[in-house]
């Protein structure tokens, strides 16, 4: 690598340094922007697919076998993308190239098994052999062993007690369920439903997963195990009172148990409206189906019928291909049309489109049709600010969130007429929802604001890692760039507070982390983005340090690229194979440090010309067609869950070229 001094004082200018002539960059514009408006939706939004880990295709059959439902050609194309995607040495992992995961594993020889396989499968042997050297059922997570529980596979009363008396706490109440993240509410108001109900259906022994016990099923300890290195913990104290409550439940003694499931009946009811689904998002549409047949809504009941159509919705069928020569069937987390739709246009904007293109002005329309104009979950905390914002589907009424809401002003600041009224009111509602939101240190959650009790993250069922929703760098650098963008400074105190938060979370080493994105090389290119469109200066040692590190982080290639391991092991930070989408944040946070003629600008540039496919996209695929990506690049939850936005790999690219020739153009 060379100094920063010598990085600054390189010039790009010419066809002799990588990427450095706008003559490569201009057709690679021109041929990336045609094919994203070939990708565009007739009724003007775009929409990628979004990519997960088997888990999604192990919890259909799941589903469906538990209510003996399910088109059984689906289920076995379901089965043939889970064994697609199974590790060499046995095991399933959470992101492509990852470590095998003990709660993934044992769900998909489930899934296995319960379409037929045998246990002397080949496949499941190397299995078995991988979950037994890894501790055994006993080491998956609360979720998976209450849905081992509803098919005989686990016991109740070594699974952690979620009691639907929680829907009862009033909202003064330290411990009221707005006081933990959006999706794990989603996720968890149904699933009390399903414990309290505890539904049952039996399998056949054959299908059973005795086997995936360490000394067997009858010998192994169930029970969860105390925090020995600090006896007096919260972790132990909710440890305790978890063991209390299943005494309760043995004996019966839960008096506000009736009131308690119609409270958490009319909570579900009512959030199953304006949605496409409980939360649009997968585990809570699942749990919310077997939480209606809980309740004793029959199988042609409306809402069973609407719920069960809108979970299907996310499955994609693809039949055989000379590459992939197997049809196969695989589910969705979730939609992404808002969230594709807003970067889309702002990245066709940033590229010369102009605003009055019918194209952009379409999809600006779209965007604007999906503002939130109902109150949900988040008023409980916002009580005096009318509802606007976007969420990440096609409907979320009660979800909108802060990350989306900042990209879509950002995409209609790009698109349509900036003086149309219904625009103008609409972004100045949505802008008073945003610094309503904004949390006591000046940063911004995603759907919820100053959720950020640390005590959550030591209940029993709080191990997917995701129990709260505090503010975090990525988002709030965005959100400064949106504020930018509709004419804020840093003399507004709100903006100001904002700088000072995401001052505060920036790495030793220059580079912030990532929550939404994979990891470091995002949260640092949002930073970075929303310090220069506010107006902090380049010479800022802050932005000097972040700049130094990207540099230090690109690839030999001239790329960029980290994996989501980083989660695990922050020393490997910035370390991965290079990825279109990464390599562009890298470009994009370089040039909005200040760094518009350095080396490592010109080779992230041109490793984006040489990556281009003929057609003006890029590819991050394994080569198999359709087949899951090389990389994932986007955050669920971290250490727990991982995305891959098929679109990310168009449009971030699109936008680094185009910020690029600007910075050549304003250079000359």
């Amino acid at each position: 690598m060379t100094t920063t001094q010598e990085n600054t004082q390189t010039a790009v200018r010419g066809p002799e340094r990588p990427g450095g002539s706008l003559a490569g960059v201009e057709p690679a514009i021109a041929r990336s922007r045609d094919f994203l408006l070939s990708q565009q939706h007739p009724d003007g939004y775009w929409s990628g697919e979004v990519e997960a880990d088997s888990m999604l295709e192990a919890d259909y059959i799941f589903l469906h076998v538990l209510l003996a439902s399910g088109e059984p050609g689906r289920m076995r194309r379901a089965l043939a993308e889970i064994l697609r995607c199974q590790k060499e040495d046995g095991s399933w992992s959470l992101y492509p190239g990852g470590p095998g995961n003990i709660s993934l594993a044992v769900k998909c020889y489930l899934a296995c098994k319960l379409m037929g396989m045998g246990a002397g499968d080949p496949r499941l042997v190397k299995c078995r052999e991988w979950v037994l050297k890894h501790g055994g059922v006993v080491e998956c997570n609360t979720f998976t062993k209450i849905y081992l529980c509803l098919l005989g596979q686990y016991d109740h009363d070594a699974a952690p007690v979620i009691p639907p008396e929680i829907v009862l706490f009033p909202r003064w109440f330290y411990f009221n369920i707005y006081e933990i993240s959006s999706w794990s509410r989603a996720i968890l108001v149904p699933l009390a439903i399903i414990h309290a109900k505890k539904p049952f259906r039996a399998i056949p022994a054959e299908q059973g997963i005795d086997e995936l016990f360490v000394g067997g099923r009858a010998n192994a300890n169930l029970r969860l195990r105390m925090d020995r290195k600090s006896i007096v913990s919260w972790r132990n104290f909710f440890l305790v009172l978890d063991r209390a409550m299943h005494w309760m439940e043995a004996a019966r003694i839960h008096p506000l148990r009736k009131p308690a499931l119609d409270r958490a009946e009319n909570w579900l009811l009512e959030r199953l409206e304006m949605s496409d689904g409980l939360g649009a998002i997968y585990p809570a549409m699942l749990n919310a189906i077997i939480a209606l047949r809980c309740l004793g809504y029959p199988e042609d009941h409306p809402q069973v019928i609407r719920a069960r159509s809108e979970f299907e919705k996310l499955g994609i069928e693809r039949a055989a291909t000379e590459k992939a020569p197997e049809a196969t069937f695989r589910m969705q987390p979730c939609v992404s049309p808002v969230w594709d739709t807003a970067h889309a246009v702002f990245a066709l904007g940033d590229a010369g489109m102009p605003p009055g293109d019918p194209r952009l002005v379409k999809a600006a329309e779209w965007l604007l049709s999906k503002e939130v104009r109902h109150k949900g979950d988040w008023a409980v905390k916002v009580r005096d600010t009318p509802p606007s914002g976007w969420y990440f589907e096609f409907a979320n009424e009660f979800y909108p969130d802060t990350d989306d809401t900042a990209q879509v002003l950002l995409g209609l600041s790009k698109a349509g007429d900036p003086r149309d009224r219904g625009r103008q009111e609409a972004a100045q509602r949505a802008i008073a929802w945003e610094f309503a939101m904004q949390c006591r240190n000046g940063g911004w959650g995603s759907f919820d604001k100053d959720c950020t009790k640390m005590i959550f993250e030591n209940i029993p069922f709080a191990d997917h890692n995701a129990m709260l929703d505090p503010p975090s760098a990525d988002i709030t650098g965005r959100i400064l760039e949106m504020l930018a963008a509709y004419g804020y400074t840093r003399a507004d105190k709100r903006v100001d507070r904002a700088v000072r938060f995401v001052s505060s979370q920036q790495e030793p080493d220059g580079s912030w982390f990532g929550r939404w994105g994979v990891n470091y090389i995002y949260g640092t290119f949002l930073v970075l983005r929303g310090l220069d469109a506010i107006g902090i200066d380049h010479e800022e040692p802050q932005v000097r340090r972040a700049a130094e590190w990207l540099r230090s982080a690109q690839n030999s290639d001239g790329g960029w690229g980290e994996t989501c391991g980083t989660y695990d092991d922050p020393g490997t930070r910035g370390e991965g194979p290079s990825t279109p989408s990464q390599t562009a944040w890298g470009v994009l946070g370089l040039l909005a440090a200040g760094d518009t003629s350095s080396d490592s600008v010109a080779r992230g540039v041109g490793w984006l010309l040489r990556r281009q496919g003929g057609d003006g996209s890029w590819d991050e695929s394994d080569g198999a067609g359709w087949a899951r990506q090389a990389q994932y690049t986007a955050t669920g939850f971290p250490r727990v869950f991982y995305l891959a936005y098929r679109l990310y790999r168009q449009y971030f690219p699109l936008m680094a070229l185009a910020a690029y020739r600007r910075a050549v153009e304003n250079a000359t």
